[in-house]
């Protein structure tokens, strides 16, 4: 969280452009991995901001290890999303509008476990039983998701 860190001790917590990637990991059984974050208690992909020079696909490699323990050997395109359905205000103040892209993986390896630093747990769901307390910015990403799944557009 280098850049971001740096950026927002010179523009303090003002509305900002963030760009980050997330991952939607599957095990075999198809259940979806979410993790328990800290700052605003809601279950979420795992996921992050951009650091200077990486690409959307390092960054999502970087932090699925960081925040799951897991790395993939395939990561999936599945869609960016921005606009202002992807604003967020963090319970610290930072206002952000996210431009997220969203990879799937299902193809990975490594031992399960968590940031305890960012999160409180980690476990995999059945996509029809996803708990309520999404974080925001993730709930746009797994409704697109889900909606795919099922047709839509």
């Amino acid at each position: 969280m280098g850049y971001i860190k740096d950026l927002r001790k010179k523009i303090g917590t003002a509305p900002i452009i963030m760009v980050g990637a997330c991952v939607l990991i599957f095990n075999e059984q198809r259940q979806l991995l979410l993790q328990k974050r800290i700052d605003n208690h809601c279950w979420g992909l795992a996921g992050g901001s951009m650091e200077l020079g990486e690409t959307l696909e390092q960054v999502a490699t970087r932090e699925m290890l960081e925040e799951t323990g897991l790395t993939p050997h395939e990561l999936k395109l599945f869609n960016t999303f921005s606009g202002p359905e992807l604003y967020y205000k963090y319970p610290h103040g930072d206002e952000v509008y996210n431009v997220v892209t969203a990879f799937v993986c299902t193809d990975y390896h490594g031992t399960l476990a968590f940031d305890e630093v960012e999160a409180s747990a980690i476990q995999f769901f059945d996509l029809d039983k996803l708990p309520e307390e999404i974080s925001p910015p993730d709930q746009v990403v797994l409704d697109a998701y889900v909606r795919g799944m099922n047709g839509g557009d």
